[in-house]
């Protein structure tokens, strides 16, 4: 026969329950709230009076490697445009290492690739002929990508164009460490019933791969229509995530598992304008710009569940946006950004290049 619980220990238990509930709730909410971002030490790192935009990061032996196109005529086409690679220590103190540009060529839109022991850095580049492109004039069929790559970074390759990018507007690249994967916005059917970029119906997000980051051939296609800037990363178990912009007030997330043919795909009510996605500790962060009743301004969110989580905007404004990251630890990082929020002493705006150090709550 069970003895009767006496009323204290019916108490103390009724207070443990209470208490292993709280925990849980506590465990549980800490679970569904990501942390919040503290942004420090905002400086300028880059202006030399010249329109200075479209920003990448990346850490690689030993050093920070900032890159980003500088053009004297401003943010359109324009063959009058480079790329710049610099280099630091601490972050704080930037040395130029290199610099480079592709004659009758616009060159934009710079990114990193580290692979196989070398430091890429890819560039989609517009055929604008002499001087400024005409908007009426643009078209993707004439695009093509190029590189140059460093193995110590101190000597670079000359500018190498990419083999089967012509006619695709490449992006950002991504490495399992045996193979590069790569966007490449294009026209479907490489059409020329439509002039220009060509309207977001028709265009294709194709993911490219490669062996030796030079020579590119088709895998898929992550985007069917409204192919744009996207942004990959792998998870362990290979899966490919791929973040891309669109037009309007949305962006997308697609998904898939070798050998990256099928995909899933993700409407996600956040505009994102040249996304950045990287993971950092358990978090993933997403970066780009977001139009608010005050102008576009440079935000960062939480990819959590299939979902953005707004977190902080940048300082900026005007023409701004395409963040790079790099993870310091999980607590902390360094992010790039450009911006012509600021004037000088004109009283004239200024493009120019920011860092900021990142911090979680």
């Amino acid at each position: 026969m069970h003895r009767l619980l006496q009323p204290r220990w019916i108490a103390a238990l009724v207070s443990l329950a209470a208490m292993w509930l709280a925990h849980l709730a506590e465990n549980t909410h800490a679970a569904a709230a990501p942390p919040g971002i503290r942004v420090q030490n905002v400086r300028r790192v880059f202006d030399n009076g010249e329109h200075n935009a479209f920003t990448d990061l990346i850490r690689w032996k030993e050093k920070y490697w900032l890159t980003f196109r500088s053009c004297p005529d401003g943010h359109m086409v324009f063959s009058t445009s480079s790329i710049i690679v610099l280099s630091s220590d601490d972050a704080k103190t930037w040395d130029t290492e290199h610099q480079f540009s592709v004659p009758l060529r616009d060159t934009r839109d710079p990114h990193f690739l580290a692979f196989k022991g070398k430091l890429f850095v890819y560039t989609g580049t517009w055929y604008s002929g002499e001087g400024e492109l005409a908007r009426e004039d643009y078209d993707i069929n004439k695009h093509l990508g190029f590189s140059v790559w460093t193995e110590d970074g101190k000597a670079w390759s000359t500018p190498h164009q990419l083999e089967g990018t012509y006619g695709h507007y490449i992006w950002r690249a991504v490495t399992d460490g045996d193979t590069a994967y790569l966007c490449g916005r294009r026209k479907r059917g490489f059409s020329e019933a439509e002039s220009g970029a060509g309207g977001a119906s028709i265009l294709e997000g194709a993911l490219l791969e490669s062996t030796d980051g030079v020579n590119w051939r088709f895998r898929s296609l992550f985007q069917t229509q409204k192919g744009n800037e996207t942004a990959f990363q792998l998870l362990p178990d290979r899966t490919m995530l791929a973040l891309s912009r669109e037009q309007g007030s949305t962006s997308q997330l697609a998904r898939a598992r070798p050998p990256y043919q099928a995909w899933d795909r993700t409407e996600l009510p956040h505009y994102i304008g040249g996304p950045l996605l990287a993971k950092w500790g358990d978090q993933w962060l997403v970066g780009g710009r977001k139009n608010t009743a005050e102008g576009p301004k440079t935000a960062l969110y939480w990819l959590t569940d299939d979902a953005l989580k707004p977190i902080v905007e940048l300082p900026s404004g005007g023409d701004n946006s395409y963040p790079g990251f790099v993870e310091i630890d999980a607590q902390h990082g360094l992010l790039s950004w450009y911006s012509s929020h600021e004037k000088d002493s004109q009283g004239h705006p200024i493009t120019a290049v920011y860092l900021a150090d990142l911090a979680k709550d």
